[in-house]
């Protein structure tokens, strides 16, 4: 008997995994921005921007928000083939999936049990990214394809030009997700549905069909309905009525059911306007509904001149339209691939914490203006008049810690010069699975896993008599991890100690000194040497070749 084997996606290299150094985060006050004053009660200020490689961010962040993202929304690279003008088709894919798989599985931990990931992506890449997000977060976890029409009009250069984008959406866990997932506020093309054609006290009402599907009926649901006029109506042809009889004569007797102007007609249930309190989504999203391209660069202009304007930006209306979905006033939004700001920029107006990434140099040209204005109140455009937005909260600005270690001039890992005590206390707390919380009472506790574990960093060679106090002052129901440089003395004589030195404790953990993993030409390893086509007449020749692969 075979052994079950689990459909997946493989592709060259996709082995190899790159073990990620978890970097601590480093504010920047200067770049930090506030609402000078409280705008209303509801004014957010702690979200979050920070600045560098988006895969080291993402590690950087999955200690503190493990589980407490609502909803990500991420607009990758789409893989066209500019950034990989000298690869095979194979190995672009490749190097794409890979870089994207890292991310994935790092965003997958950041979600909340009831959190929605959702990501934009065109054909040429996205049913390769549909079958490898079935693998990291699980078939049953797909939730939908969303067809976005990003464009007004066809694209005159070709006979079939593409009109839309695909937004995958996928849940953490769909058994809790699908509850969490709210109905949209009725539009105007809806209400319109909407009449009063017997002046019904309730207001205006739309009716329904209430027939359903024969599979799993009960006796109950056929029987025949007697209309106002005499006219006798049983269940359509290989239907039954979705409801019992029972139930229907008491709908009946409260005057929701509608026969027709002329008492007549097939009889349907009447739906009341006011007793709606949305309406649900489906996965075609038009343009007139969610903006377009065009709309999306309107907005930048607005914002930035014709001069300063991002590439390929997203509208507002898109991402209000995803986050309204998939979230509620106070849930935290996260986008890895910031680009402009603008999942940051609707999240604030829409009162949602937020954390984005960008590497890019736009993070300071085109993000931080940005945002400002929107906290100013002086951003006018995109959704700004839907919520009223006047301005208010603030964010903090990070950049990521450079590595831990460094390499010396004879090429000797060493803790890097630009780590003060508290950067090394903080970095090696988190490299640990510690929490960083320094003791304003113990000089010995700069962080701690449990109520009774504590862990000490310090540079110091630590001496036979240091250790001896250090244990006294733990005590015997508590534990204390110290990562010094250097000790002196027999160490298993402390039970409540453990003691490793640094650097060499930590030599193998990470890459250390890798500072961008990003989809940049210059990060990607070099195309293989294109080998030689073996000549027919040399068939040995060929022989020997081949074998080699």
């Amino acid at each position: 008997m075979t052994k079950k084997q689990r459909l997946e996606l493989t592709w060259i290299g996709k082995e190899i995994r790159p073990k990620l150094e978890p970097r601590i985060l480093l504010e920047d006050a200067e770049k930090s921005y506030h609402a000078a004053h409280r705008v209303s009660e509801n004014d957010i200020f702690d979200n979050r921007l920070i600045f560098g490689d988006n895969l080291l961010a993402l590690k950087a962040l999955e200690q503190e928000f493990t589980g407490k993202v609502k909803c990500i929304f991420i607009d990758p690279p789409y893989n066209t083939g500019s950034a990989f003008e000298h690869y095979d088709d194979g190995v672009e894919h490749s190097i794409w999936l890979s870089l994207m798989r890292d991310r994935l599985e790092i965003i997958r931990n950041l979600l909340s049990e009831d959190g929605s990931l959702w990501i934009t992506i065109d054909d040429n890449e996205a049913h390769y990214l549909k079958v490898m997000c079935d693998e990291i977060f699980g078939r049953a976890n797909f939730v939908a394809n969303v067809v976005w029409q990003k464009r007004t009009s066809p694209d005159n250069r070709l006979r079939l030009g593409d009109a839309h984008d695909n937004i995958l959406v996928y849940f953490k866990n769909k058994e809790i997700g699908k509850l969490a997932i709210n109905q949209l506020p009725i539009n105007e093309t809806r209400i319109s549905d909407f009449k009063n054609l017997d002046n019904d006290p309730r207001g205006p009402w739309a009716s329904t069909d209430f027939t359903g599907m024969t599979g799993h009926a009960t006796p109950a649901q056929f029987y025949t309905i007697k209309s106002p006029s005499g006219k006798y109506f049983p269940p359509p042809p290989g239907r039954c009525w979705a409801i019992s009889e029972e139930k229907f004569q008491e709908l009946l007797s409260d005057n929701r059911v509608w026969f027709g102007k002329n008492g007549d007609s097939r009889p349907r249930l009447k739906r009341f306007l006011n007793e709606m309190k949305g309406q649900n989504s489906w996965t075609w999203w038009t343009n007139s509904e969610v903006g377009h391209n065009q709309e999306a660069k309107k907005e930048m202009v607005s914002l930035f001149g014709a001069d300063n304007l991002f590439d390929t930006p997203k509208p507002e209306r898109l991402l209000k339209r995803i986050i309204e979905l998939a979230t509620n006033p106070g849930d935290l939004v996260l986008d890895s691939f910031a680009g402009s700001g603008t999942t940051g920029a609707v999240a604030h107006k829409m009162g949602r914490r937020w954390i984005m990434i960008e590497l890019g140099e736009h993070c300071h040209t085109h993000i931080i203006p940005r945002l400002k204005k929107v906290i100013d109140g002086e951003d006018k455009g995109g959704i700004t008049e839907t919520f009223n937005w006047k301005g208010g909260g603030g964010f903090r600005y990070y950049r990521l810690a450079p590595s831990l270690l460094e390499k010396d001039k004879w090429g000797n890992w060493v803790i890097n010069k630009e780590y003060n005590p508290a950067m090394l206390a903080e970095a090696l707390c988190k490299l640990e699975g510690f929490t960083y919380a320094p003791s304003d009472t113990f000089y010995w506790q700069h962080g701690y896993s449990t109520e009774r574990d504590f862990i000490y960093v310090t540079t110091q060679n630590l001496s036979h008599e240091q250790l001896s106090k250090l244990s006294d002052e733990v005590g015997q129901e508590r534990t204390l991890l110290i990562l010094c440089s250097a000790f002196r003395g027999k160490v298993d004589i402390f039970p409540n100690l453990t003691i490793k030195k640094i650097p060499k404790h930590i030599l193998s953990r990470c890459e250390w000194g890798h500072d961008d993993y990003s989809l940049d030409i210059k990060n990607l390893p070099k195309a293989p040497p294109e080998i030689e086509k073996p000549s027919p007449q040399k068939p040995q020749q060929q022989h020997i070749q081949q074998s080699l692969f």
